[in-house]
């Protein structure tokens, strides 16, 4: 079976062709995309209005590029091209963003006459580790999504079954990253800005709290540890290389102490059979060492090339899943408040 996907949940325009076989793997065939960094990075995060227009000039050559790289025949291609469903993200996300990909996959359904599948963004993320030949894990599994706009964990009897353990209850990971790289002066997106001055500090240097890392719940918060990190700043005199390496390794640790500490206390109730990483901070390295130091062999890492938003693992999301995402392109919506459920 072999899936067109399309992701455009935030600012990158993604498009793959997904291949499934004997309901147990995935094959990514070719994956391209469009980062829109460059053109966010002067505002400092990303403005929706902005995201959507760049979308909209960019998905159709992305359809093109795709077509050329899988060798396919550009006029048949565009007639139909040798594919048995789409799926496309359609939540949570930007509504403008999300509306651009829906409504190409919409048009594209209709005029090929292929099944359709709206597929959670979320869901995609949890199966990010398994969008390029890895074959199904043994369940119930645990996922853990650590994101720009999410930090939970989803407990999985089976592919399609999903129970949130916990998420986040203020800021998520990925967002406590990018406004402590702000307040510091470093360029959007802030997360990797980090991990790299991080790798040249020391993370006991500075005294940052871990939010709830002793409470008995799964849910996560880092907007005090965000607060903190502001008032760090704007204590310091002068903001040398090395005190900047050494914010930065400290703030990655309690972030990275809160996740694997709440992860393995899941993991001590639950016990899973597989535990899944998924999500944009999932291509961390302090993260992914921490947390296959801590779980071992029964944790499945995405490739780094996955684990931003990328249409692989929405194909992959919608081959695993599809009698439950399937839909029809008349009815299929846009909604960016999506929840997992």
């Amino acid at each position: 079976m072999k899936i067109l996907a399309i992701e455009t949940s935030c600012d990158d325009t993604a498009i793959a062709l997904v291949e499934g076989r004997a309901g147990t793997r995935v094959r990514t065939l070719a994956s391209v995309a469009a980062s829109q960094i460059p053109i966010h990075r002067r505002f400092g995060g990303v403005v929706p209005e902005v995201a959507a227009r760049a979308h909209a000039e960019t998905i159709v050559p992305l359809l093109e590029e795709l077509f050329a790289r899988c060798g396919f025949d550009p006029v048949r291609a565009i007639k139909k091209p040798p594919i048995d469903a789409i799926a496309v993200t359609c939540g949570p996300g930007l509504v403008t963003s999300l509306w651009v990909g829906v409504t190409t996959a919409k048009l594209l359904a209709a005029e090929w006459d292929v099944p359709l599948f709206g597929v959670n963004h979320m869901v995609g993320h949890i199966y990010s580790s398994l969008a390029n030949g890895a074959p199904l894990p043994k369940f119930p599994a645990l996922a853990l999504i650590v994101s720009g706009g999410h930090t939970e964990l989803i407990w999985m009897k089976n592919p399609t079954s999903w129970k949130k353990l916990g998420a986040t209850r203020d800021d998520a990971a990925g967002e406590a990253f990018d406004k402590f790289a702000k307040v510091l002066g470093l360029p959007y997106p802030g997360g990797p800005e980090i991990s790299r001055r991080a790798i040249r500090g020391n993370k006991t240097a500075v005294a940052f709290p871990r939010p709830m890392l002793r409470d008995p719940h799964f849910d996560f918060s880092f907007a005090g540890l965000k607060t903190s990190g502001r008032m760090w700043v704007e204590a310091q005199k002068k903001l040398t290389p090395k005190k900047i390496a050494d914010g930065c390794a400290s703030y990655q640790a309690a972030i990275v102490d809160v996740i694997v500490a709440k992860t393995m206390r899941a993991i001590t109730q639950y016990k899973p059979k597989t535990v899944l990483l998924g999500g944009g901070v999932a291509a961390n390295d302090a993260l992914r060492a921490a947390l296959a130091e801590s779980i071992g062999p029964i944790l499945h890492i995405p490739e780094k090339e996955f684990t931003t938003d990328n249409a692989a693992m929405i194909g992959a999301a919608a081959y695993f899943t599809k009698n439950k995402y399937k839909s029809s392109w008349r009815r299929l919506v846009a909604d960016p408040s999506l929840e997992i459920k």
